[in-house]
């Protein structure tokens, strides 16, 4: 019965890393997402100005192409981040 309880307790444990690694992952996208498409696309975008790229200011290359560009960077890193915890945690799918 202890070992029952032991093995039940390892298992939460477990859980509760799994879901930790992957809430943190979620969040640290999200703050990025943010910081590109709201804080360099419209509240730093005076300041960005200045600085020329393809013909535009950074600060509207941010908004208009920048953010979509760094949010599918974003699906793609958080797709392999998730594959690799996955296998750590051993709730892969393969």
């Amino acid at each position: 019965m202890a070992e029952q309880s032991s093995h039940s307790a390892q298992v939460r444990e477990a859980d509760r890393s799994y879901w930790s690694a992957n809430l943190r992952l979620i969040i640290i996208s999200l703050i990025i997402w943010a910081v590109v498409s709201f804080g360099f696309g419209i509240l730093l975008r005076p300041m960005l100005s200045g600085i020329a790229v393809g013909g535009s200011d950074l600060g509207f290359w941010f908004a208009q192409q920048g953010s979509i560009l760094v949010f599918l960077a974003l699906i793609f890193f958080y797709a392999w981040r998730m594959n690799k915890l996955d296998r750590e945690h051993g709730v892969d799918e393969e």
